[in-house]
């Protein structure tokens, strides 16, 4: 499994421990990801992603999965999200 989110595309970032002599360690910055699950209310199904607590809140915000997904960018979904939002954009139409 990879350290991405499934909704918001946010990953691993690299920097530096700097310690109070000014030394420079690499290390890397993990996201904080969650097993979720969220209710689709246009198909009546749960559907668990691995998400990032901010991507949690987020998807809140906007009202929900359904709606999330229908403005979300393809470009930072994951597989499983894009098809989720392609069965979405069947059912509303």
């Amino acid at each position: 499994m990879s350290r991405k989110c499934e909704l918001t595309g946010k990953s691993v970032q690299y920097g530096c421990n700097v310690s109070h002599a000014n030394n420079k360690l690499p290390r890397r910055f993990l996201p904080n990801l969650q097993n979720v699950s969220f209710l689709s209310e246009s198909t009546g199904h749960t559907v668990s992603f691995r998400v990032t607590a901010h991507g949690i809140r987020t998807v809140e915000a906007k009202g929900g999965l359904d709606k999330y997904l229908l403005d979300a960018n393809d470009s930072v979904l994951s597989h499983k999200a894009k098809a989720l939002k392609k069965i979405l954009k069947g059912k509303i139409q």
